[in-house]
């Protein structure tokens, strides 16, 4: 049987990607590979505006399925989207558990942003204005991205004077935030286990270090979360405890409760929840001025 949570993201994208408009004006690059990891390749898409005379800010969509499934090519349409509004944008693959346990997962998608900016010229990206989307597990990673740096140990095995892997702006589609809690779902607690490689007893740093509640602090990227009230994979406690530590820290954003919304987002609030990311990521990275100082890479 089909796990619920990877149909429920497999939904959610399908549905986001079949609004994609028949008409495009983006260039989309398939299969870059953007590091090497013990002799496995791994690569990403990505779409670009066609018009590149100036430097435009970059977005990295991540994919879910429990962090064990999915496929980069099923946000394929959603980057085109980004590009038609004026971003560059990719999406990666990064390696799945049982096999690869965290933090694996964290390791790759940072090593994306990293070569994005390694590579900003190339494609006509400001690397000071990166933003990060996700969808569950995906979401997941994309509030590690927005809520780590370096002094947590999440980079992997970098040269010294690689790229920075922080970005500037994320939306978390109902994506964990704390994998120690104890109200989580009897459905999720084997999908976290084998995320994580083991219980929350077994290895208690390992599951605190990949909870994106534990890396809230002033300073780190605005998020926007979309969470729904009947999600049976991740409780809405989940978004509201984050949503405690980002007025506690400072963090701006928001977080939404969408009532009567499983894990996904169908209907009428799909496209107005796109609407809304597009215009949370034009705000905190297009805008004249959006990104502090201390945001900057």
């Amino acid at each position: 049987m089909r796990s619920p949570i990877l149909f429920a993201a497999a939904f959610f994208c399908l549905a986001s990607l079949a609004q994609a408009s028949q008409e495009r004006t983006a260039e989309v690059t398939a299969d870059i590979v953007y590091t090497t990891v013990e002799g496995r390749e791994l690569k990403l898409d990505l779409a670009q505006p066609a018009d590149r005379s100036a430097p435009r800010p970059a977005i990295v969509a991540i994919h879910g399925g429990a962090w064990r499934a999915g496929d980069k090519g099923d946000l394929r349409n959603l980057l085109v989207e980004f590009a038609e509004a004026g971003y560059v944008a990719i999406s990666p693959e990064y390696r799945f558990c049982p096999e690869y346990t965290f933090p694996a997962q964290i390791y790759d998608v940072k090593a994306a942003v990293r070569w994005l900016r390694a590579n900003a010229d190339t494609y006509g990206v400001d690397p000071d204005r990166i933003g990060a989307v996700g969808f569950s597990a995906g979401g997941h990673l994309a509030l590690l991205l927005g809520l780590t740096d370096v002094g947590d140990d999440l980079e992997g095995a970098v040269a010294e004077d690689a790229p920075a892997s922080n970005v500037q702006a994320v939306v978390n589609f109902f994506g964990p935030t704390d994998l120690l809690a104890d109200d989580l779902p009897m459905i999720s607690i084997p999908l976290r286990n084998d995320f994580i490689g083991g219980t929350p007893e077994e290895k208690p740093g390992a599951t605190a270090a990949a909870s994106p509640i534990s890396h809230v602090s002033k300073g780190d990227a605005p998020i926007l979360v979309f969470q729904g009230t009947a999600d049976p994979l991740i409780p809405t406690s989940q978004a509201i405890t984050l949503a405690s530590a980002m007025a506690e820290a400072g963090v701006p954003g928001r977080v939404e409760l969408i009532i009567g919304a499983g894990h996904g987002v169908s209907g009428p609030e799909l496209p107005r929840t796109k609407e809304a990311t597009f215009e949370f990521f034009d705000l905190h990275l297009k805008s004249e001025g959006a990104v502090p100082e201390f945001l900057k890479p």
